[in-house]
């Protein structure tokens, strides 16, 4: 006989039943009321500063999950290859990685113009890609406003496909050390090219390169008055994000900047890159204590 079919069985069943469909309703009416309602639960991500490495021991204390570290600073710098190697020892002592890195190639070395410099700036390319392999690093910022900045008179149409034949050659670099390029557009006080995430994917798409992607800079958003939206719109190409404050380029929590329109935007196309702190800083240990908390409770809230 089935157990259902047994009158203990079967009233024991029935009970069971009626508790599992009782379970759901409530469930149901408590997702209706908002309880349990996914997109209320806040957006979690890894977040950093863009700062010297020497900072990281504090860093670490205040629960950043990794520093932005400058090129020329940490992976190139003017003291040579025996302060890189002093540069990697502390990275392995302190344990904080070093996730990204900014401030590519300097604005001497230009991408587009009468003059241009490829050759140097695919050797800094090689070199630097190659260190941030080595150090565990996931990507390298390409931002370099003054070197793309387009020199007055200068066709634009002829700077845009010099920039395109660099960055042609400069992805298969980074395809080969397996760190991401994450161009960065950049506001129009900064550079008079690439200056929105719309820019920055037409040169990605010209590219096409899976190791060359799209840096997400909210402050720049801001400075221009690019709307969250376009995060959703060019969800497939951002790789990695930055932050500071419309104003004066101030941590958040300094001016109360709302940054939660662009975070609900990134958690709808479900981002899970980095959000690095880029600030202008006068008191950098005050300062960033109060950046972290103030994106955390901002993060949650969306």
């Amino acid at each position: 006989m089935n157990s259902i079919e047994n009158p203990t069985s079967r009233r024991t069943f029935f009970k069971h039943s009626a508790g599992v469909l009782a379970g759901i309703t409530g469930a149901t009416a408590l997702a209706q009321a908002g309880t349990i309602d996914k997109s209320s639960a806040g957006l979690t991500l890894p977040l950093g500063v863009c700062a010297a490495y020497e900072k990281a021991e504090m860093l670490k204390k205040l629960g950043f999950s990794f520093i932005e570290e400058s090129v020329g600073r940490f992976l190139i710098p003017e003291a040579g290859d025996e302060q890189y190697e002093k540069n990697r020892l502390a990275l392995k002592k302190e344990g904080l990685p070093v996730r990204s890195y900014i401030y590519f190639f300097p604005g001497t070395l230009k991408s587009v113009g009468p003059t241009i410099h490829h050759e140097a700036i695919l050797q800094r390319a090689d070199l630097a890609l190659k260190r941030a392999k080595e150090c565990g690093s996931k990507n390298i910022v390409f931002g370099s406003g003054g070197s793309r900045a387009i020199p007055d008179g200068f066709d634009r149409a002829t700077a845009k496909a010099q920039h395109i034949a660099l960055c042609q050659k400069m992805a298969p670099l980074a395809e080969k050390h397996g760190v991401t390029l994450a161009v960065e557009p950049l506001n129009r006080s900064e550079t008079n090219f690439i200056n929105s995430l719309a820019e920055g994917v037409e040169i990605i798409q010209a590219v096409n390169n899976p190791w060359f992607k799209l840096q997400c800079d909210i402050y720049h958003m801001l400075k221009d008055d690019e709307k969250p939206e376009e995060i959703i719109k060019y969800k497939e190409f951002i790789t990695h994000c930055h932050i500071a404050e419309k104003q004066t380029r101030s941590a958040p929590g300094i001016k109360g900047d709302d940054f939660r329109p662009y975070f609900r935007a990134l958690k709808q196309i479900n981002y899970q890159g980095g959000l690095s702190l880029e600030c202008v800083w006068n008191d950098f240990d005050s300062e960033v204590a109060r950046g972290i908390t103030a994106v955390k409770q901002q993060l949650a809230e969306v």
